[in-house]
């Protein structure tokens, strides 16, 4: 009986071919971590996110996954030094929307004008709504809305700038020299008030005058000037660097 021939054995080891495949593989994994090294991750929308992924995962308390804060008075975190990024961003079209119903209700959307621009919601003054001419004591009436409008929105404002303007117009006697000193001392008024009657922390505020130097307006009439003398409490979408 004739006896059957063996099979061939195959040679030890891997296919041949898998060496070019393995090079490959490296050559391609080299080639996105020299992608990866050479990219910059922003940090901020990292932290975005995962603070996003803790949420949806219900790490955080309630599963709470926005990033607009709902804490009465967050201020800055804890750990967190003043000037860096908050840890939430303004809502301006809700902020402008709950200002602009105060002002209708109460007949001030004349005296009191709210825009949005890119700085967050600023809220232009009259400064004959706030002031008698020349002075930087503030009127009942002008406290009035000043506390209303700052006890509005004060939990959800990251900061509030208020910046006195003046006209170009130059001062003749009283209490104080030139312009610069008149708005400058009447945003310091309107801050300490806001601190001291409305309860806003004071971390939040900035005062600072600029004179008739930023009108909105030329100063080339008397409706034009009267537009330009007010002062603006800008609620900032950021707290300022």
């Amino acid at each position: 009986m004739a006896r059957k021939e063996k099979a061939p054995e195959s040679a030890p080891g891997a296919p041949l071919y898998m060496a070019t495949y393995g090079d490959m593989v490296t050559l391609v994994l080299c080639f996105f971590v020299l992608l990866f090294a050479m990219s910059s991750i922003d940090s901020q929308k990292f932290q975005k996110a995962l603070i996003s992924l803790r949420g949806s995962l219900g790490v955080m308390k309630g599963g709470v996954t926005t990033e607009q804060s709902t804490e009465p008075n967050p201020g800055l975190e804890e750990g967190t030094a003043a000037g860096s990024a908050p840890r939430y961003e303004l809502d301006t079209q809700h902020v402008a929307y709950t200002i602009n119903s105060y002002l209708r209700s109460e007949g001030l959307d004349k005296s009191i004008r709210v825009t949005i621009n890119q700085r967050g919601v600023a809220v232009s003054i009259s400064d004959q709504f706030l002031f008698d001419s020349g002075s930087a004591e503030l009127k009942t009436e002008g406290q009035r809305a000043l506390y209303k409008i700052a006890t509005l929105v004060r939990n959800e404002a990251p900061a509030i700038s208020v910046e006195g303007h003046t006209d170009a117009v130059p001062l003749r006697g009283g209490r104080y020299r030139d312009n610069w000193g008149l708005s400058s001392a009447r945003a310091a008024v309107v801050a300490s008030y806001l601190e001291t009657a409305a309860e806003v922390p004071p971390q939040k505020l900035q005062a600072v005058g600029f004179g008739p130097y930023r009108p909105i307006v030329p100063n080339d009439s008397v409706e034009h000037r009267a537009l330009n003398r007010r002062v603006d409490l800008i609620f900032l979408s950021q707290y300022p660097k």
